[in-house]
């Protein structure tokens, strides 16, 4: 009997054993499903920002120092068709918007410098093309705009003394310079020699001199730009990740009144720091704004590559006046009257000149503005908003519409006959939109992959191994408490043999005594 109850014992310790080591190992199965289902996809972004900083020899930086895209940038030209009737009978300005001019663009950032602050320095280059095949013209189109060095002149003069005034009228009248010019697109857009900025090149002083020596809207931008620009690489802070430190050495304007307003920490619109949400709001930097531009979320979409983005827009009161938003009341340095809603005044950094910024066709502006004018189609918010489509784990530009209208803010000054009938008006010049389509096949299948892998891999994961740890603990358990009862009833029917053989002794013993 001893021996079967021993045989028991160790039945009994060595199926507990192995039983309980199998509750342990689908415990530990349950713990790491749960340590996956937390801290997964913090182990996935740790790897993306690993990779997408900005560093000699990753694959992230060689897309950043030369893009893999071929942006373009289309123009068009407001052309005035009645200029002599608008400015001897008053008439209504007719305007026939041609284009677009297409340019294809090369864009490369050169002089690379890596900062000991975790920042690089370089000079964008950006070089223009031609493209005929997507323009609705040539170069050599001629067409009637503005005079605007002359009506920035005038413009200026407007408050000085009256002896001035009259002094310009007859400089310009010696000149023979008219308030419109004739001059093909090429030179609207690229440069052409006008008359003042020549005369004045020989009569200002060394020290207020234009930087320029001929006029066009994108004078001297066919080049690499001297500007020096220095963006946080990602290393130690992803939070900063291709935003702005210093833009030739500054980090704020000292235009507005505000130390925010006067902010230069902004993207360049390439890229923007990971794991964007609806509710960030991004930034972005050009020297041509004179400030940053604030985008907030629009809408989810998914592009015809498959990518999941996030669309970007400025809000709708981004050029509001202070009374509609009073944010903007640090862009009106001089105080009310500040720029009407839907224009910003760029003067400040366009050495006094009075163009305004606004959307093309005077979107989200008073529509008087546009009814000023024949010629001019309702804006549309499908072809004339700005917007960026962002994928929002990486924080990569896809595509982008920047689209931007160029306005003059004319002045009437009556002491300069030239253009003593010309009056008050906000007189469109061009605008211009600079299109990005999408990036290269290779990286949008390794953004659709970071997108949608991630994810699945998360929940997968993570059920294997509940399921496992589950599937594991109910066998176990169940197991445990089948052997438990085996035992018990093995325990029970050796008690029940031996009872009678004791009772036998026990008699045995009693007649012996007797």
């Amino acid at each position: 009997m001893k021996g079967r109850e021993k045989i028991c014992a160790k039945l009994s310790s060595a199926f507990l054993r192995k039983w309980w080591i199998v509750v342990a190992i689908s415990v530990l199965f349950i713990i790491l499903g749960v340590i996956v289902a937390i801290f997964f996809m913090t182990w996935v972004k740790l790897v993306i920002h690993h990779q997408i900083v900005l560093k000699e020899g990753s694959q992230a930086f060689g897309w950043w120092k030369k893009p893999p895209v071929t942006p373009r940038i289309s123009i068009y030209v407001y052309n005035v068709t009645n200029a002599d009737d608008f400015l001897s009978n008053g008439s209504k300005p007719i305007v026939d918007e041609v284009g677009p001019y297409v340019y294809t663009e090369s864009w490369e950032r050169k002089n690379l410098q890596f900062n000991d602050n975790g920042t690089v320095t370089y000079n964008l280059q950006k070089l223009y093309f031609f493209n005929e095949e997507l323009s609705a013209g040539l170069e050599d189109d001629v067409v009637v705009v503005p005079n605007i060095p002359m009506l920035s002149a005038t413009s200026q003069s407007k408050h000085a003394a009256r002896f001035l005034r009259l002094a310009m009228a007859s400089i310009m009248d010696i000149l023979k310079i008219k308030p419109f010019v004739e001059v093909s697109v090429g030179q609207l857009v690229w440069g052409y020699e006008d008359p003042l900025l020549k005369l004045a090149k020989d009569v200002v002083p060394k020290e207020q001199k234009l930087p320029y020596e001929e006029f066009g809207l994108m004078y001297n931008k066919n080049r690499t730009s001297p500007d020096n620009v220095t963006v946080f690489t990602g290393a130690g802070d992803i939070t900063k990740f291709g935003l702005i430190d210093t833009y030739n050495g500054q980090t704020h304007y000292s235009h507005w009144l505000t130390e925010e307003c006067n902010s230069l920490s902004a993207s360049d619109g390439s890229i923007f720091p990971p794991n964007i949400t609806p509710n960030t709001t991004l930034y972005i930097f050009d020297k041509d704004l004179c400030r940053r531009l604030p985008l907030k979320f629009q809408k989810e979409i998914e592009r015809k590559d498959g990518v999941v983005a996030y669309r970007f827009s400025p809000p709708l009161n981004v050029f509001a006046n202070p009374n509609e938003n009073p944010d903007n009341m640090c862009f009106c340095p001089y105080g009310p009257p500040c720029t009407p809603s839907g224009f910003f005044n760029v003067s400040l950094c366009q050495f006094d000149s009075p163009v305004l910024l606004s959307f093309p066709h005077f979107y989200l502006a008073d529509d008087t503005y546009r009814t000023a004018f024949d010629g001019i189609s309702p804006p549309d918010p499908e072809k004339h908003r700005f917007y960026l489509d962002i994928q929002p784990m990486m924080g990569t530009a896809l595509s982008a519409r920047a689209r931007v209208q160029i306005n003059l803010a004319v002045s009437q000054v009556i002491d300069i006959k030239q253009v003593a009938t010309f009056p008050d008006i906000v007189f469109p010049i061009l605008w211009f939109e600079e299109a990005v389509d999408g990036l290269p096949e290779e990286i949008t299948n390794l953004m659709r992959l970071a997108n949608d892998v991630p994810p699945v891999a998360h929940a997968s994961i993570t059920g294997i191994l509940f399921a496992i740890g589950i599937i594991l603990l109910v066998i176990a358990v169940w197991r445990l408490v089948r052997g438990a009862n085996r035992l018990s009833s093995l325990q029970l029917a050796t008690g029940h043999i031996g009872q009678p053989q004791q009772s036998k002794d026990v008699q045995m013993n009693n007649v012996n005594r007797h």
